[in-house]
């Protein structure tokens, strides 16, 4: 199943879209794409909806967060060499862990806003994992199991907050605005292996970033399990899986980084695609 969120920012319904690419009411069904309606048995109630008998969601409403409420972001960085590279860091012995708050999280096609005074506002296209069943000491063969599904998600961050004003990563990783999640949640059933996957990511129609998932340093089941020894995870949190290369940073010899009025376009395969423009804040 493909799960989204539709309409209004603090108001939006639960969605299905079809096998027609159409969007499907499913607040007769549950209250929200959250919580226990993504464990196991949720997903199970909603599989158990036939979609031509839902309402046909009529227009071209603003696509949410594919996940409300969620609990914890939850991000992973230098999760591949080459990324770890471009950054001039080592390739890291255990997964660098960090969060974003969940006031970053936006939807997929919303607005991006550049921090007052920023110069080194950056992109990140990464694959999400949204867990699905409470989660510790979880063992890596068995860590797939707690996975409800997958998601793309644009890991924007400002580098000068992050790396250059001290303390700890989270600072330049939590702007708001700066967590497009969606457009849809795919469920793990869909998704054959989520180490198979290619991702990429424009800015202004120029491709930056074009990466695959099987180049992770971690794969997904080792950071579920990883997270799960240090952490609690809980239906409808989110793990950020790291970037691949080919962000601003990274350009040799000049860096590039975001100004207002931009365009980023990113995806992941199988997954769908986003787009933000960039503003400044005021």
């Amino acid at each position: 199943m493909k799960l989204l969120r539709y309409g209004p920012k603090g108001q939006e319904k639960p969605g299905l879209l079809d096998a027609d690419g159409k969007i499907r009411d499913l607040s007769g069904v549950v209250r929200d794409i959250a919580g226990e309606v993504l464990t196991d048995a949720g997903l199970a109630k909603l599989r158990g909806a036939d979609p031509k008998s839902l309402p046909l969601v009529a227009g071209n409403p603003r696509i949410g967060p594919c996940v409300g409420n969620v609990g914890k972001l939850v991000c992973i960085g230098l999760n591949y060499a080459d990324h770890a590279a471009e950054s001039n860091l080592p390739v890291p012995a255990e997964p660098v862990v960090f969060n974003k708050w969940t006031s970053a999280i936006i939807g997929p096609n919303d607005d991006v806003e550049i921090p007052r005074g920023s110069k080194k506002t950056d992109w990140e296209v990464e694959l999400g994992v949204v867990i699905g069943k409470p989660c510790k000491y979880v063992d890596e063969a068995r860590a797939l199991d707690y996975v409800a599904g997958y998601c793309v998600v644009n890991d924007v961050s400002e580098r000068e907050w992050q790396t250059e004003r001290g303390g700890q990563w989270d600072k330049g990783k939590g702007f708001d605005t700066f967590g497009p999640i969606g457009p849809w949640l795919v469920t793990r059933d869909e998704v054959a292996d989520p180490q198979q996957l290619d991702l990429w990511l424009e800015v202004d129609g120029h491709r930056y970033q074009n990466g695959n998932t099987r180049t992770m340093v971690f794969g997904v089941a080792k950071l579920v399990s990883y997270l799960s020894q240090c952490m609690s995870l809980q239906p409808g949190d989110v793990i950020s899986t790291g970037t691949p290369p080919g962000v601003g940073m990274g350009v040799k010899p000049n860096p590039v980084f975001l100004k207002p009025g931009q365009t980023m376009r990113l995806g992941i395969q199988g997954l769908g695609e986003q787009q933000q423009r960039t503003y400044a804040a005021e």
